[in-house]
């Protein structure tokens, strides 16, 4: 397997329709030699703890007309990527940090991807608020982890010095937006690019594995 690192934040449509190009390209290919790894990156690392209206957040950081545009222009582009996006029902903008707290937990278990893909589907699908400790209470059990553990584990913030370094360490090699695919540790990736180029990614690799056997 090729370790795949993936730099995301799980507010980030643009993260989420990366991940389901990916996915349409593995399966077109019928070959997935990556073992994912999600690693944390807040797009708003200074978010309240309790969030923020949506409406004042994009109207803030983007302005009125061009938060209608741009969110516009991401709709368009996950319908086309087959997803359904309600992007209407989303009334507060999160903080994240728990979100990854969990996130980063969920290695362990080997459910992170499917994790992850709930919290996308939470947020984009749902509207829900991903920065509820009840909600990610319920995300985590539903893959198998232990829900009174986890519980003591949001309340002890044992590890939070911990993933604010893996954070600080992306920022310090270059990473500045998500999501961002590091493959094998050695080729970066960035943005949600089409299923097209990561096909020709797979068919190197494929290309690659077949050539090392071969000189085995």
């Amino acid at each position: 397997m090729i370790t795949l690192d993936i730099i995301s934040d799980p507010i980030c449509p643009w993260c989420y329709i990366g991940k389901t190009h990916l996915d349409t390209a593995t399966q077109r290919a019928g070959f997935d030699p990556f073992d994912v790894l999600w690693r944390p990156f807040q797009l708003n690392p200074d978010m309240p703890r309790e969030g923020m209206n949506r409406k004042t957040y994009l109207e803030g950081k983007f302005g009125k007309e061009r938060a209608v545009q741009f969110y516009k222009q991401i709709e368009d582009t996950a319908i086309e990527a087959g997803l359904d996006v309600r992007f209407d029902l989303i009334e507060r903008t999160p903080n994240t940090f728990d979100a990854h707290r969990l996130i980063r937990w969920s290695r362990s278990t080997g459910q992170q991807s499917i994790l992850v893909h709930s919290l996308f589907l939470r947020y984009f699908v749902n509207g829900e608020d991903i920065s509820d400790r009840d909600l990610l209470l319920d995300a985590a059990a539903a893959i198998g982890m232990d829900r009174d553990v986890v519980a003591d584990l949001f309340e002890k913030d044992a590890d939070r010095e911990v993933l604010q370094n893996e954070e600080a360490a992306a920022r310090e090699i270059g990473v500045n937006g998500v999501p961002t695919f590091i493959v094998a540790n050695k080729h970066v990736v960035t943005g949600a690019q089409p299923p097209e180029l990561w096909g020709t990614v797979l068919e190197e690799l494929s290309e690659q594995a077949a050539q090392q056997t071969a000189e085995a």
